[in-house]
């Protein structure tokens, strides 16, 4: 998951999704879990989220899944398995709750993906996204270096097949896939701080050049960019994020 970058940013990009809880990336979906509840949190990543709904809902009623077996976090009461979104290891209408945090932006075909969550949710079962959006992002200053570096970092992300303005078109995917009573709501939140954002962006640019892409005068320049941004000032950063609630 965190293949192509510097072993020491790594080390601090796998420390800072570790730190994430659902207290504070998934509260939206904490206050509807009851004790007994079947969640499927789908790209759980490190687990750290995951783990905060077996809080409620209890142990052996959330199943985490990722591409990533040995990414996930040991001793916790939830059950990890690696799988594949686009064909979830659940079957028909078993889960009262399918989550995904930081995955729609990632996908190259978001309508398969919403179509299997809808598959594994039980008539009734609710679906719960959170989804960001880069075309909404506060950064203060957004100098021409951060804009030119963001602009690459786009580019990457589209070159992967996601898509960096995902929260922006998340709850039409989900309307189109036959989900019923979409209701959204956006928040800013300082994931990270406008200097790690920048080192972030500037190793992303570097691990691409590396492969000596299609682009590469453009991903070059966007990495001159990222690295003035880098090596400047302070700034701030909210990112925003597009939490939505669907029905099955």
């Amino acid at each position: 998951m965190l293949e192509g970058y510097a072993p020491g940013f790594a080390q601090d990009a796998l420390a800072m999704m570790r730190s994430r809880t659902a207290a504070d990336r998934a509260e939206f979906v904490l206050r509807l879990l009851r004790p007994g509840m079947r969640v499927l949190d789908v790209g759980c990543g490190p687990g750290t989220i995951t783990a905060g709904f077996a809080t409620i809902a209890g142990r052996g009623n959330v199943l985490g899944v990722d591409r990533e077996p040995g990414f996930f976090a040991a001793g916790s009461k939830v059950e990890f398995v690696a799988g594949d979104a686009y064909a979830l290891p659940v079957g028909d209408e078993s889960v009262d709750l399918v989550f995904a945090h930081a995955l729609f932006e990632h996908l190259a075909r978001p309508a398969e993906v919403l179509s299997e969550m809808r598959r594994v949710l039980r008539p009734g079962g609710t679906l719960a996204l959170s989804t960001s959006d880069w075309s909404r992002a506060r950064l203060r200053p957004a100098t021409a270096n951060v804009t030119a570096a963001l602009r690459g970092h786009y580019l990457l992300r589209r070159r992967a097949g996601g898509d960096p303005f995902a929260g922006k078109h998340v709850a039409s995917w989900v309307s189109s896939a036959g989900f019923r009573e979409v209701r959204t709501h956006g928040r800013f939140r300082p994931d990270m701080s406008y200097r790690a954002l920048a080192r972030y962006v500037e190793s992303r640019l570097d691990a691409a050049l590396g492969e000596l892409p299609r682009d590469r005068d453009q991903l070059a320049s966007a990495a001159r960019s990222a690295w003035a941004w880098s090596h400047g000032g302070d700034g701030e950063f909210s990112q925003y994020w597009l939490e939505l609630l669907a029905s099955k």
